[in-house]
């Protein structure tokens, strides 16, 4: 009898490195809410978001070329990468750093988590999955969870942070959109390249919305760490961190990262209660829970079956 048999195999690691890669993409995201919240009181939003955005792309696009080179690509992928780039850059970055201007980064953590639920609902509208009743409960879960987020605010929270989670909540539907578009493009389109072409084509709106508060503002009042906090969200979360996220989803899958996903607003709100004192209250508390397990119920399983 062989000796050679699979039990005989190296026992597999607990963890692989696409998995500590995504652990490292959730902390850098979760703790993203709080750096950028910080450097919003020192820089105007719009300015701090042109400014990042705009070197995160070229960034990108220096990458891309670097490790891709050129390479043609048929005129209607990139028509299709420029929509999803506007849709998942453009408004994304306006949605999202007007939101977070406006309400605590606690509160922006949580209510992002809403995203995977809304992406499986509008996969399964959009035909790329099958709509089942998992996806079903999950999103009625987490619909309640942002309600009791959204609702439960704590007594130092005025109206006004009204405002700030409703564009949160948009921005988490135009992250939705962005990426049940990239699962049309095909696999013969890299990660990198998907991430990097939605970007550069993204850019241009993301700097002309901000352009009049660059030119108005007075650099010299912006701190040194205020400089870094831009490099670093340009660089880390937004360059790095997009193309590891990306480059994980094509080689485990959606389900998986996922599950990890579900980190990025308990690190969020940990971030931002640790070093803020932004205490989530406890329907809050509650409402984030019930996102989260809206989230792993409807990515079960049985709720990724793509139709043929």
């Amino acid at each position: 009898m062989s000796t050679s048999s699979p039990a005989a195999a190296a026992p597999a690691r607990l963890l692989s490195a696409s998995d500590l890669a995504m652990i490292a993409v959730v902390v850098v995201w979760g703790t993203n809410y709080t750096l950028v919240k910080d450097a919003l009181e020192g820089m105007p939003a719009r300015a701090f978001m042109s400014l990042r955005f705009g070197l995160a792309a070229l960034a990108m696009g220096i990458v891309l070329f670097a490790v891709e080179g050129h390479k043609p690509m048929p005129w209607k992928t990139f028509l299709r990468l420029t929509a999803l780039g506007f849709v998942g850059n453009t408004l994304y970055q306006l949605f999202f750093i007007e939101g977070l201007a406006r309400t605590t980064a606690a509160n922006s953590g949580m209510l992002t988590a809403v995203s995977p639920v809304v992406t499986a609902a509008l996969g399964a509208a959009l035909g790329v999955e099958r709509l089942r009743r998992p996806v079903v409960a999950g999103l009625s879960l987490a619909v309640v969870g942002t309600l009791l987020v959204v609702g439960a605010r704590g007594p130092d929270l005025g109206a006004a942070t009204w405002t700030g989670d409703a564009l949160i909540v948009c921005s988490s539907l135009c992250w939705a959109i962005y990426t049940v578009g990239t699962r049309a493009v095909g696999n013969g389109v890299s990660a990198l390249r998907v991430t990097a072409i939605t970007m550069l084509t993204g850019a241009p709106g993301v700097v002309l919305a901000g352009a009049s508060q660059v030119i108005a503002m007075d650099t010299s009042s912006v701190s040194t760490a205020g400089w870094v906090a831009l490099v670093y969200s340009a660089l880390v979360p937004l360059v790095l961190a997009y193309f590891v996220w990306f480059r994980s989803v094509q080689q485990v899958g959606t389900n998986r990262t996922t599950l990890y996903g579900t980190g990025i607003p308990v690190v969020a709100a940990l971030t931002a209660w640790a070093i803020r004192g932004e205490r989530p209250t406890l329907f809050q508390t509650l409402g984030a829970a019930l996102i989260l397990t809206g989230v792993l119920i409807s990515r079960s399983k049985d709720t990724a079956i793509t139709k043929a």
